[in-house]
C-alpha cells in the first residue's frame, strides 16, 4: 500500500470520526431545543390561558359595570379633551335628552341647566328638577367623567324642614309677636272709636284717619314679614332684567323716601343683565332693606345701589346707605329671625332678605361700615349679558342719582 493511500485513509478516519461527534453534538443540541420549545410552549400556554382567563373576568367586569350603569341613580357622562359628549347612561337620557353622544357639555349647560354654574354646585334644570354635579378626570386619557345626582327629594324635604323650622320658631315667638300686634290694634281702635265723636272736628277726624291707616299697615307690614319669612322666598322662576329690578324699587320706595327728605342712586346699565327669580320677591328684598335703613334716620338718607362685579356665573351688588350703620355687636345676628333692636320691630324684615337671597342661589353679606352707614353685598346667579349697541362703555362702576339734589354717599 503506498503512502499516499494510507494518508488518505486516515484523512476519512478523521473526518467520520468528527462527523460523528458533531452528530452526537446536534443531536443533544437538538434535544435540548426541543426541551427548550416543550418548555416554552407549556409557558406559553399557560400565559394564554392566563390571558384568556383575565380577558374573560375583564368582560364580566364591563359587563357588571355597564349594568350597574344602566341600573346606576345618577346620569354619568363621559366627555373628551374637546368638551364633546362620547358615552352616557340611561338616567343621563331621563334627566336630559336621548341624543346627548357628540353634543358639547357646554351647549347642554346651556340649554338644560336654569341658572349659571360651576360644576361643583347644586343647580335646578330647566324641568324643575334639582341636581347635583360631580366631575373627575379621566386617568387613562384626556377628558371628565360627570356624574349627575337627582336631589330633588332631598331638597323638597330641606325645604319642607326649613319651613317646619321656621313656623317652630315662629310658634316659640307668638307671644312676643302677639304683643307687637295687639299694640298697634289697639291704637287704630282707640282713634277709630274717637271718630264716632260728634265733636271731633274735621281736622281732627284726617288726623285720627291718618293715624289709623299709619297703625293698620304697621300690621300689614308685620303680617307680610310674617309669611314671606314662613315662605321662606318661594318663588316662580323668571328671568329678570336688572336695570327694570331697579326701577320697580324706585318706584315703590320714592314716595317713602320723600317724606324724610331722602334719595335714591341707582346705576344705569350698559348692558342687559338678567338673573334668575321672581321680580317681585327681590323688589320687597331690596324694600326690606331700604326700610331698615329709613327706620334708621329721620331725614337726609341717601340710598344707592351699586353693580361692583360681573362675572361668568354671578352678579354682585352693594347695596348701601349713610345711616348710622350696624354695631359690630350685633353684625353677627342681623339675620336670625326675630332679632331686632327697635320696639315696633317683628325681626323679620332681614330674615327674610337673607331667606330670599337665599331661594334665588345667591349670597348676601354684611360689610360692617359702622361710620359709613350699612352696607349689603348681594350676589346672584347669572343668566345672560348682553352689551347695549347704544353704549360705547362696558364699565358697571358708575350710577345715577335719581333726585336732582342727591349727593353721593
Amino acid at each position: 500500500m503506498s503512502q499516499h493511500t494510507t494518508n488518505q485513509a486516515e484523512y476519512l478516519e478523521q473526518a467520520f470520526d468528527t462527523f460523528n461527534k458533531m452528530s452526537v453534538q446536534l443531536e443533544s443540541s437538538y434535544r435540548d431545543l426541543e426541551d427548550q420549545v416543550g418548555v416554552l410552549t407549556h409557558e406559553l400556554a399557560a400565559a394564554r390561558g392566563e390571558r384568556l382567563t383575565q380577558l374573560a373576568e375583564k368582560e364580566r367586569l364591563a359587563d357588571r359595570l355597564e349594568r350597574l350603569l344602566e341600573l346606576l341613580p345618577a346620569g354619568v357622562l363621559v366627555i373628551n379633551a374637546k368638551g364633546i359628549i362620547r358615552q352616557k347612561n340611561p338616567m343621563a337620557e331621563t334627566l336630559l335628552e336621548a341624543d346627548l353622544v357628540g353634543q358639547s357639555w357646554s351647549a347642554i349647560k346651556e340649554k338644560h341647566f336654569r341658572y349659571g354654574l360651576s360644576d361643583t354646585n347644586d343647580v335646578q334644570l330647566k324641568s324643575g328638577k334639582y341636581v347635583t354635579l360631580s366631575m373627575r378626570s379621566l386617568d387613562s386619557e384626556p377628558g371628565q367623567v360627570v356624574l349627575i345626582m337627582d336631589i330633588s327629594d332631598q331638597h323638597a324635604l330641606k325645604i319642607k324642614l326649613d319651613r317646619q323650622d321656621r313656623l317652630t320658631g315662629m310658634g316659640e315667638m307668638a307671644a312676643s309677636l302677639a304683643h307687637q300686634i295687639r299694640t298697634p290694634l289697639t291704637t287704630a281702635l282707640l282713634y277709630a272709636s274717637n271718630l264716632q265723636n260728634q265733636v271731633v272736628t274735621p281736622i281732627e277726624q284726617q288726623h285720627m284717619s291718618a293715624k289709623i291707616i299709619s297703625r293698620l299697615k304697621q300690621l300689614e307690614h308685620m303680617v307680610n314679614d310674617m309669611l314671606r319669612f314662613t315662605r321662606g322666598g318661594e318663588f316662580v322662576p323668571a328671568s329678570i332684567d336688572l336695570q327694570q329690578l331697579f326701577v320697580e324699587f324706585a318706584q315703590v320706595i320714592e314716595p317713602q323716601l320723600e317724606q324724610i327728605r331722602g334719595q335714591l342712586c341707582l346705576p344705569e346699565l350698559d348692558q342687559v343683565i338678567e338673573v334668575q327669580g321672581d321680580q317681585g320677591t327681590l323688589t320687597g328684598a331690596l324694600l326690606n332693606l331700604a326700610n331698615n335703613a329709613i327706620q334708621s334716620m329721620d331725614e337726609g338718607l341717601v340710598i344707592k345701589i351699586e353693580v361692583i362685579k360681573l362675572s361668568d356665573n354671578n352678579v354682585t351688588l352693594l347695596f348701601k346707605d349713610n345711616g348710622p350703620g350696624i354695631s359690630k355687636e350685633i353684625s353677627k345676628k342681623i339675620f336670625a329671625p326675630f332679632f331686632t333692636t327697635k320696639t315696633d320691630g317683628t325681626g323679620l324684615g332681614l330674615a327674610v332678605v337673607y331667606a330670599t337671597i337665599q331661594a334665588h342661589k345667591g349670597e348676601i353679606r354684611l360689610i360692617n361700615k359702622k361710620e359709613q352707614g350699612a352696607w349689603f353685598e348681594i350676589s346672584l346667579p347669572l343668566v345672560r349679558v348682553d352689551n347695549l349697541m347704544s353704549s360705547g362703555s362696558n364699565s358697571l362702576d358708575y350710577s345715577i342719582d335719581l333726585h336732582a339734589n342727591a349727593e353721593r354717599i
